[in-house]
C-alpha cells in the first residue's frame, strides 16, 4: 500500500521563515471594506467563491507566465476534497504534495480551503510562489465576497427605497380611492392608478355584483367551474392565486376584499421576467384598499338610496292619504309607480266579489276592467305565494302565460301583493320592454311601497264603506233621506228641471199585523228592488221614512215622470207576495219657478200623495 506524503506549511510557519521580504510584499491590505466574515456553515457559498477566485487567479497568472503553471495545482475544500485541478500530474508526483491553507481573514484557524502543489521536490522559491498564490486567491475570494455583500446591500437598499416609494404611491392611491363616494368613481380611480403603477401588465377587474360600467376591463365574475377558474377560486377562498402558463407568462388573481365580503378579483398577467415576488404584497394591499373603498362607496350609495326611499315612501304615503276616493288612489298609485320605476306599463288588480282579479287601474286602456282567475299568470303566482316576484326576461323563461307581457311586448316584470291582514286582496304589476331592466333594489322597494299602497286602498275602501253605510238605508239598500236632500239641492243649482216621485205602500200596517214585521220588511225590500229596476243609474232612490220611498229624476218633466211612476206601480203589484199596491205623488221644478227648494218640492209631492190616498190608493196624482 502506497502512502501519499503531504507537507502542509501554515501561514505562521511561513511568517517565521527566511523569505520575509517576499511575504511582506504579499501581505493583505490593512483596510477592509467589511469587518464581517463568511461562516463555516456557508460551505456551498465558500466552495463556489473559491472556484471563481481560483479561476480568476489562473486567468491573471497566465499573463504573468508563473512557474506554478508548469505543475499540477489543485484547489481543495477544507476537508481536502478537490474542487478544481489544473496541469498534468505525473505518477511520480502523486506520492507527495505541498498544501497551503486558505484561511479566513478574521480567524487563521478557520480553514476555507487548500491550494495543493503536486511536486516531489520543491524549492523555497516555488513554495513562496505557492504561498503568494494562496494569498492572492484569498484576496480575490474576499474581494468577491465583499462585492457580493455590497451588491446585496445595494439590492436591499434599492428594494427598501422602492418599497418606501411604493408605500408613498400606495398611500396616495388609497387616499384617492377613499376620496370617492360612488362606486363608479372608485373603479375608475383603481383602473387608472393600476395602469400607471403597472404599465407592462394586462389586467381586468371581475366584479361579483351587478354594476353597469362602460370600461371594457370591468367584467362580471362567473362562478361556473369555480375550482378550475383561478379568478373564481380566489373569490371563493379570499386568497390570491398565482400560476405560470406554457408561454412563461405569470397570471395572478388577487381578491378585492372589504371588511364584510369579497367584492371582486383583480386578474393580472405579465411576462415572467418583469415579475418580482415581492410585488405580491403590494398587489394584495392595493386590492384590499380598493375593496375597502368599494365597500364604503357601496354603503354610502345604499345609505343615500335608503334615505331617498324613505323620503319617497313618506311623500307617497302622505299624498295617498290625502284622498279617500278609491278611484283617485288607484290612478295616483299607477302614475307614481311608473314615475318611480321608470316602467312602461303598470296594472293594479283587486280581488272582486267573484274571487277574480279585476284591473282597477292601468295605463293600458284595453286592460280596464279586465278580470282574471286567481290561478292565472303572474297575478296567480303572487296570490298563491303571497310573495313579490321579479322576472328578468319573460321571453327566455316564460314560466307562465301573461296577457299583460304578451300584449305589451314586455320582458321585465316586478310584482307585489296588496295585503289585508293575512289575505291577498290585490296585485301590483310593473313591466318594461327591456330585459333585465329592474334591479333587486326595485324589487325590494316595490315590496315596501305595496304595503303603503295597500293601506291607502284599505283606508279608502273602509271610508267608502262607512260612507255607504251612512248614506244608505240598511234594510232596503236605497239611499238615506239626507243624501237625497243634499243631491236634490245640488242638482237644483245646475240642472234646468227635475221631478220627484213619492211612493207609499198601501195598507202596510195591515201587512205587518197579518204577516208579521219580517214579512213586512221583505215587502219593503221587494218594492225597493222594483224601483231600482225601473229607474236610470243617474236617478236617486231613497227611503223617505217607514213605508214611504222617494225617487228623484234629474232633468225629467212631469209627463215622463208619470210614466216611470206608472211602471213602478204596475211592477210592484206583479212582483209582491202577498200582493200589495202603492200610491204615488208627483211634483216637479223648473228654473222658471219663483221659489226653488227641496222643501217646496217635497211638499207638493206629499200633497199629491195625500190626494192619491183619498182617491182610493193604487194610483198616481200629480201635484
Amino acid at each position: 500500500m502506497r502512502w501519499l506524503l503531504m507537507t502542509r506549511i501554515s501561514d505562521s510557519q511561513w511568517k517565521n521563515g527566511s523569505n520575509s521580504v517576499t511575504h511582506s510584499k504579499l501581505q493583505q491590505p490593512n483596510r477592509q471594506l467589511f469587518h464581517g466574515d463568511i461562516h463555516e456553515e456557508d460551505e456551498s457559498e465558500i466552495n463556489e467563491l473559491l472556484k471563481e477566485s481560483f479561476q480568476q487567479w489562473l486567468d491573471e497568472t497566465q499573463h504573468a507566465h508563473s512557474p506554478l503553471l508548469h505543475y499540477s495545482l489543485e484547489l481543495c475544500r477544507a476537508d481536502g476534497q478537490p474542487l478544481l485541478i489544473t496541469g498534468q500530474v505525473s505518477p511520480a508526483e502523486t506520492h507527495s504534495a505541498i498544501e497551503i491553507p486558505i484561511t479566513s481573514r478574521s480567524d487563521d484557524t478557520q480553514l476555507l480551503g487548500l491550494l495543493r502543489l503536486n511536486k516531489q521536490d520543491t524549492s523555497e522559491e516555488l513554495i513562496a510562489l505557492l504561498h503568494a498564490a494562496a494569498l492572492h486567491i484569498k484576496q480575490i475570494f474576499y474581494h468577491r465576497y465583499d462585492m457580493d455583500q455590497v451588491a446585496q446591500l445595494l439590492m436591499h437598499h434599492q428594494r427598501r427605497t422602492r418599497d418606501e416609494n411604493n408605500r408613498d404611491i400606495l398611500f396616495l392611491v388609497a387616499k384617492r380611492l377613499h376620496d370617492q363616494n360612488d362606486v363608479s368613481s372608485v373603479l375608475q380611480v383603481l383602473l387608472e392608478d393600476f395602469a400607471h403603477l403597472y404599465p407592462h401588465a394586462e389586467f381586468q377587474l371581475y366584479l361579483s355584483q351587478d354594476h353597469v360600467n362602460v370600461d371594457p376591463r370591468v367584467k362580471p365574475l362567473l362562478l361556473r367551474h369555480a375550482m378550475e377558474d383561478m379568478n373564481a377560486k380566489a373569490f371563493l377562498t379570499g386568497q390570491p392565486n398565482q400560476m405560470e402558463d406554457e408561454q412563461g407568462k405569470i397570471k395572478l388573481a388577487v381578491p378585492m376584499c372589504g371588511k364584510q365580503a369579497v367584492y371582486g378579483v383583480l386578474s393580472i398577467g405579465m411576462q415572467s421576467e418583469r415579475w418580482d415576488e415581492s410585488e405580491l404584497d403590494e398587489l394584495i394591499m392595493l386590492a384590499d384598499t380598493a375593496g375597502s373603498a368599494f365597500e364604503n362607496a357601496k354603503l354610502f350609495e345604499q345609505s343615500n338610496l335608503l334615505i331617498s326611499e324613505l323620503q319617497l315612501i313618506n311623500e307617497l304615503t302622505k299624498r295617498l292619504n290625502q284622498s279617500l276616493r278609491l278611484s283617485e288612489v288607484f290612478e295616483f298609485a299607477v302614475s307614481e309607480l311608473l314615475s318611480i320605476f321608470k316602467g312602461d306599463y303598470c296594472n293594479i288588480l283587486q280581488l272582486n266579489n267573484d274571487d277574480k282579479f279585476q284591473v282597477v287601474a292601468s295605463n293600458l286602456p284595453h286592460e280596464a276592467n279586465e278580470s282574471y282567475s286567481t290561478r292565472y299568470g303572474f297575478c296567480g303566482m303572487v296570490y298563491s305565494t303571497k310573495e313579490p316576484l321579479i322576472i328578468a326576461d319573460y321571453w327566455s323563461t316564460r314560466i307562465v302565460d301573461s296577457k299583460l307581457m304578451d300584449a305589451t311586448g314586455s320582458r321585465s316584470l316586478i310584482a307585489a301583493p296588496l295585503m289585508a291582514g293575512q289575505d291577498v286582496v290585490g296585485v301590483i304589476m310593473v313591466s318594461h320592454q327591456n330585459a333585465n331592466y329592474f334591479s333587486y333594489e326595485n324589487y325590494k322597494l316595490l315590496q315596501v311601497l305595496s304595503t303603503h299602497i295597500g293601506l291607502a286602498i284599505s283606508n279608502a275602501s273602509l271610508h267608502a264603506e262607512v260612507r255607504r253605510m251612512v248614506i244608505t238605508d240598511n234594510l232596503t239598500g236605497l239611499y238615506a233621506r239626507h243624501y237625497l236632500n243634499e243631491n236634490i239641492q245640488s242638482k237644483q243649482r245646475k240642472d234646468p228641471c227635475g221631478s220627484l216621485v213619492l211612493v207609499d205602500i198601501d195598507h202596510f200596517k195591515k201587512v205587518n199585523d197579518t204577516y208579521g214585521h219580517l214579512h213586512g220588511d221583505s215587502i219593503l225590500v221587494t218594492v225597493s228592488e222594483v224601483i231600482r229596476a225601473c229607474i236610470r243609474d243617474s236617478d236617486i232612490a231613497a227611503r223617505w221614512g217607514g213605508e214611504e220611498l222617494a225617487v228623484y229624476l234629474p232633468k225629467i218633466r212631469t209627463a215622463q215622470a208619470y210614466r216611470i211612476a206608472e211602471r213602478i206601480r204596475s211592477m210592484v203589484e206583479l212582483h209582491t207576495t202577498p200582493v200589495v199596491t202603492v200610491s204615488c205623488g208627483l211634483s216637479e221644478w223648473t228654473f222658471e219657478d219663483e221659489k226653488i227648494s227641496v222643501e217646496s218640492l217635497f211638499n207638493k209631492a206629499d200633497m199629491a200623495l195625500y190626494e192619491a190616498k183619498k182617491k182610493g190608493r193604487n194610483c198616481i196624482v200629480i201635484g
